[in-house]
């Protein structure tokens, strides 16, 4: 119920939020801004929706290389059915917290354990991290050399935070999956609060089934983790899957018929500062606060119209179309 509630209100927020950045992304030059989508060259634009495509099948191969060390019967198809509905889920949730709950529930039907599912979803996101933070520093080393931006001064300091932020992050992942006595103090605290509150019931029981499931997780993980050419291989496919990602600005421009305001290179280090600020922004999809960014940064070499334009097609590219496409494929499930 309360579930069901805070999904609803996530819902609002987003929707809300969506409107106000419309109405302050058309309210000024609608006709034109208009006018340009509606013009855009339908091939280009093919491009961008591809390479959004090719970033989920990128996405989609940690997750089947680390499932196929547990369960040899373990599809491609199942991993990237996966990573289509966890678009849903991330998109309609704060900081995209939703869909790690669901991987786990999704590789639990799919007969994976919950602890062996958990190490999967853990390690998955530890190497999308590393290659975000990766391309972040690659960024920012270039901006340093190139002098990419000049009147983003204010953002410099949100963009340090959010290094520190997603470096944070990872070390953290990395303490839960190596650090067992840190897992057992946390679950027994927890299970001692949760017994206070008489909603566990035997609290020894309850105790022994988790310290099962650590264990279990534990094992997995140093399962999935004693690879380190399939670790590195991960990673090196989530660093190409943000590339093309960070691309599809580029090819929107394209579609615009503008080919001269910024290279691939420069959409690349643009965007990675927009994913680093946005990867703490609190609200469903980072919504309101990407959208800044993303004009904060591209506005030293697009403005007007055609800046606005560009914003609104990359952010349903990739955003708005994952959730559509992840909705699609979660009612498709429950048709048949």
């Amino acid at each position: 119920m309360i579930s069901s509630m805070k999904k609803k209100l996530n819902i609002v927020i987003l929707v809300v939020i969506t409107l106000l950045v419309l109405y302050f992304s058309l309210k000024d030059n609608f006709k034109e801004i208009v006018t340009q989508i509606l013009t855009m060259n339908i091939w280009f634009l093919l491009i961008a929706f591809i390479l959004q495509f090719i970033y989920w099948l990128l996405r989609s191969y940690p997750i089947y290389t680390f499932c196929k060390k547990i369960n040899k019967n373990f599809k491609f198809g199942q991993a990237f059915q996966l990573t289509l509905r966890t678009q849903f889920f991330n998109a309609v949730t704060p900081f995209a917290t939703g869909g790690q709950p669901y991987q786990i529930y999704y590789l639990k039907q799919c007969g994976i354990d919950y602890a062996s599912s958990t190490g999967v979803v853990l390690e998955n996101f530890i190497v999308y991290q590393i290659a975000l933070v990766t391309l972040g520093l690659v960024a920012l080393f270039s901006n340093q050399i190139f002098h990419i931006f000049n009147k983003v001064q204010l953002l410099q300091k949100f963009i340090a935070l959010g290094f520190i932020v997603n470096t944070l992050v990872i070390i953290v992942m990395f303490g839960v999956s190596f650090s067992k006595k840190v897992n057992k103090t946390l679950i027994s605290l927890g299970i001692k609060l949760l017994t206070k509150l008489r909603i566990v019931k035997d609290k020894e029981k309850t105790l022994k089934k988790w310290d099962e499931n650590i264990t279990k997780f534990h094992n997995s993980a140093k399962v999935l983790l004693k690879d380190k050419k399939m670790f590195m291989l991960n990673i090196l496919y989530n660093f190409l899957a943000l590339c093309c990602l960070y691309l599809v600005p580029l090819f929107v421009l394209y579609a615009m018929g503008n080919f001269n305001a910024f290279s691939a290179g420069v959409s690349i280090v643009t965007c990675a500062y927009i994913m680093i600020i946005g990867s703490f922004v609190p609200v469903p999809g980072a919504t309101g606060g990407l959208e800044y960014g993303f004009v904060q940064f591209f506005g030293n070499f697009v403005t007007g119209s055609t800046l606005s334009a560009l914003m609104l097609v990359w952010r349903f590219i990739t955003y708005y179309f994952g959730m559509i496409i992840g909705a699609i494929a979660l009612n498709i499930k429950k048709v048949k």
